[in-house]
């Protein structure tokens, strides 16, 4: 084993402890309540588990990029779907912006605060009547002397009602379509934002999910992340990033799902043996392994691919419809093994598929990547 592979496995040890020690006891009661506590981002904080891969000047561990997605992978495997959705926005996606496309005054207020957990980060993207088509954007911001007055609605948005800084997705000019729009940080305390009643899902219950209003929001030109009129330009930038977390959420999950599984058929009895002992569970657990482990291949690569600076939006979109599909025929394929039991609450099998099923809808549904994948083999239909 390498000194980095050493280091990995360290830090692998590390996060399973902390979670353990700080959600498992907890969990299965922040899922009945639908919430889990504000104070956990404070503890999650004073644990490392925050931005980890910040540098060290913002109080983070400047740990190797692949720590953050071990921690998206291993919260996902054991079961904390919720949380690891909410982690995922406020580490790998949120907080990347802000350090690759801030400038260092917004750097340095934002990202310490990040890393302890005082500011919960959200991004505002998804609205009531656009989805994934960010052309159909009407959240639209208009300048104002040195200000910029925000009106618009979102949806669907992660970490929306504990959020204390919301980067705002928003047309500057409407006529410009995809290169109209910017990018602004939003202070939840500022006048004008409001959020609505938390949004029930039917997974992932414990994860934060709301609308958010702008009603005449009055933001300093301070407030704009990067450029005016390069919004799309930079969500394309970080979206390799974004997909690489979403697929570690789907490989962890699967792999918690499967672990559940095999435990299971090997103590279940039926006709007078364990069910592990009949050929199509065995021929079963066997097809899944094998999507899995072709799938982690394909993570590994992008992996390096991302390190190099060289991940295409094409191959986060396969690497996104790959891994989450594959999660949810995994998770699917299992409950199944576990029969009537698999559609109770009492086994944790139920949340793995519960949790599963957005993973194919938020971060760009299937057929949205779909339509990326064929663009750059045919060209638009």
């Amino acid at each position: 084993m390498t000194a980095v592979s050493e280091d990995l496995e360290l830090f692998r040890d590390m996060i399973v402890r902390a979670l353990e020690q700080e959600v498992a006891p907890h969990y299965e009661q922040w899922e009945r309540k639908g919430e889990a506590p504000r104070a956990l981002w404070n503890t999650l904080g004073a644990a490392g588990l925050l931005c980890v891969d910040l540098d060290e000047k913002y109080g983070a561990a400047a740990a190797d990029f692949e720590v953050s997605q071990i921690l998206l992978q291993e919260a996902a495997r054991m079961g904390f779907g919720g949380l690891a959705s909410g982690i995922n926005i406020h580490g790998n996606i949120v907080a990347p912006y802000i350090d690759h496309i801030g400038n260092e005054e917004q750097k340095d207020y934002w990202l310490p605060k990040m890393v302890t957990g005082e500011a919960v980060g959200a991004i505002a993207m998804t609205e009531p009547g656009a989805g994934s088509d960010l052309a159909g954007m009407r959240t639209h911001a208009v300048r104002d002397g040195d200000d910029w007055i925000i009106n618009g609605s979102k949806t669907f948005i992660t970490n929306g009602l504990q959020a204390g800084l919301v980067i705002v997705c928003a047309k500057t000019d409407p006529s410009a379509g995809s290169k109209g729009i910017s990018l602004f940080i939003v202070d939840t305390e500022t006048k004008g934002f409001s959020r609505g009643n938390k949004i029930e899902k039917i997974g992932q219950h414990a994860g934060d999910t709301a609308e958010l209003f702008f009603e005449d929001m009055r933001v300093p030109h301070s407030a704009m992340l990067g450029e005016e009129g390069k919004g799309f330009v930079y969500l394309m930038q970080e979206l390799p990033r974004e997909r690489l977390g979403v697929a570690s959420q789907s490989m962890g999950a699967a792999d918690g799902a499967l672990a559940l599984t095999i435990d299971y058929v090997q103590e279940r009895k039926a006709f007078g043996q364990s069910i592990a002992q009949f050929q199509n569970t065995r021929f079963k657990l066997a097809e899944l392994k094998t999507q899995m482990e072709l799938c982690r291949s394909y993570i590994e690569q992008c992996k390096v691919r991302y390190r190099e600076g060289k991940m295409t939006t094409e191959e986060a979109s396969i690497l996104k419809l790959s891994a989450t599909e594959m999660e949810c025929k995994v998770v699917n394929e299992c409950l199944q093994l576990f029969g009537g039991y698999g559609y109770t609450l009492e086994y944790p099998i139920s949340r793995f598929y519960v949790d599963a099923r957005v993973q194919t809808i938020y971060a760009g549904t299937s057929e949205i990547m779909k339509e990326v994948i064929s663009r750059g083999m045919v060209g638009r239909g």
